[in-house]
């Protein structure tokens, strides 16, 4: 692993104090202090390995960890073309101890060693208390055990403007008729596309944003037409009639210009947040993961540091009752049970697994705790008490990559006229070649 990868090393020498920090505890009851198993004196040297070449978040951790174990080193290695070198680095002849897995990877023949190789963090002798998270981002494996730890949550939806809201005398819409009506309002009191995005075929694009968790619902509600979605059967394209029907009806109702959003928005990360940082879009279409590059953006948006402005992350109100939360997660932890090094890895992730340290990696991240408490990070605010009948989870659905690519590409040819709704739906496993 000499190629092509950044480290970040962070050594424990001295630890002040012990830190009091937060378990999971049990659903419903105070939360549990963190008791070390082993001695205080106790050596070690770990290594994770993951896709992020900046990983602050994590590094506080490892820092927050060694005023339990001052006499250690936690090593992170950055990997380049994480998807081709993983594999092998496992296999090497230094594997790491803790490995990101991504969830795409689950089901994926290629990636099949990174299950084999993990640690069941479930096992009732690890003491891993994994009620603190939420059980809509715990993907479990046929057996019921778990293999991975997730560590940041993600969705789809979009950044209001609080303070256009504010002085519009709006309240931010919950439902698709009242988004409807709400744009209406804003386009009389100037703001010429009410709704903006990135105007790409990729998860964070406009397509993406507002729809498909309207069409993983449809799954949700349906799992018997999920293989033949999957195996790109022509005929399973009808399940992506009703988003990409209220998709094409967002359009042509004005909410959203999408030349304006193609002229305006180069690229579906830096562009979407520094142009909304510009301070007169009232919601911008976008991914969690690109709420979590806006932190460090509103110093660098002259726009936003002369005139700064609130703003929240709120669920896409695309359907009639109202919009669909995708609770997905976005990384996850393996442990190696090949470890040289397994018991103080296995303690490591133990003392990750609590609300409050893994709300601590979510909130420098601004990304979605995985936990249940979103009160750390109030731009996630809207997201508590989410009903559970709009929420669409990790085991609520197995869409694969190759359907997730028709539906990205259905959903970019309609919002540009390029195919109708009736061409894309009966073009189903045509559309990403």
């Amino acid at each position: 692993m000499n190629k092509g990868i950044k480290r970040i090393v962070s050594t424990a020498i001295t630890a002040a104090m012990i830190l009091g920090v937060a378990g999971c505890g049990q659903s419903g009851g105070a939360p549990k202090e963190f008791s070390p198993k082993y001695s205080e004196d106790t050596q070690y040297k770990l290594s994770v390995v993951g896709t992020y070449s900046n990983f602050e978040s994590l590094e506080r951790e490892f820092e927050r960890f060694y005023a339990h174990y001052p006499n250690g080193e936690i090593q992170y290695t950055s990997l380049d073309d994480y998807s081709n070198t993983i594999v092998q680095a496992l296999a090497g002849q230094e594997p790491p101890d803790i490995y990101v897995v991504q969830p795409w990877m689950y089901g994926n023949e290629k990636f099949e060693s990174l299950f084999e190789a993990a640690e069941v963090l479930s096992d009732p002798s690890l003491k891993i208390d994994l009620d603190c998270l939420r059980p809509g981002v715990k993907r479990e494996m046929e057996d019921g055990s778990m293999l991975t730890l997730p560590v940041f949550a993600t969705s789809y939806g979009m950044l209001v403007n609080m303070d256009i809201f504010e002085k519009e005398g709006l309240k931010v819409p919950q439902n698709f008729s009242e988004l409807k009506e709400t744009c209406e309002k804003l386009r009389a009191a100037g703001y010429e596309s009410p709704l903006m995005g990135s105007n790409t075929n990729t998860t964070p694009g406009i397509g993406y944003a507002f729809a498909y968790p309207m069409f993983a619902n449809v799954v949700k509600n349906d799992r018997s037409i999920e293989a033949d979605l999957n195996n790109l059967v022509p005929s399973a394209g009808e399940a992506l009639r009703e988003p990409l029907t209220r998709l094409k009806e967002l359009v042509d109702s004005g909410c959203i210009d999408i030349d304006k959003c193609k002229a305006e928005i180069e690229d579906d990360y830096n562009a979407v947040i520094m142009r909304f940082f510009e301070g007169d879009v009232p919601m911008m279409l976008c991914s969690g993961d690109v709420v979590s590059g806006t932190k460090k953006r509103e110093s660098k948006s002259e726009a936003f540091s002369d005139n700064p402005f609130k703003y929240d992350f709120y669920v896409a109100p695309s359907g009639d009752d109202g919009g669909y939360y995708m609770d997905s997660v976005s990384i996850t932890f393996s442990v190696n049970k090949n470890s040289a090094n397994l018991d103080m890895t296995n303690e490591f992730i133990r003392f990750l697994t609590s609300e409050e340290e893994l709300g601590l990696m979510a909130e420098m991240k601004r990304l979605i705790t995985p936990t249940k408490d979103y009160s750390l990070d109030e731009v996630y605010a809207s997201l508590s008490g989410f009903p559970e009948k709009r929420t669409i989870s990790a085991s609520d659905t197995e869409i694969l990559d190759t359907a997730v690519k028709e539906f990205r590409a259905a959903a970019y040819a309609v919002i540009n006229g390029e195919l109708t709704v009736d061409e894309a739906v009966a073009g189903y496993g045509t559309l990403s070649n």
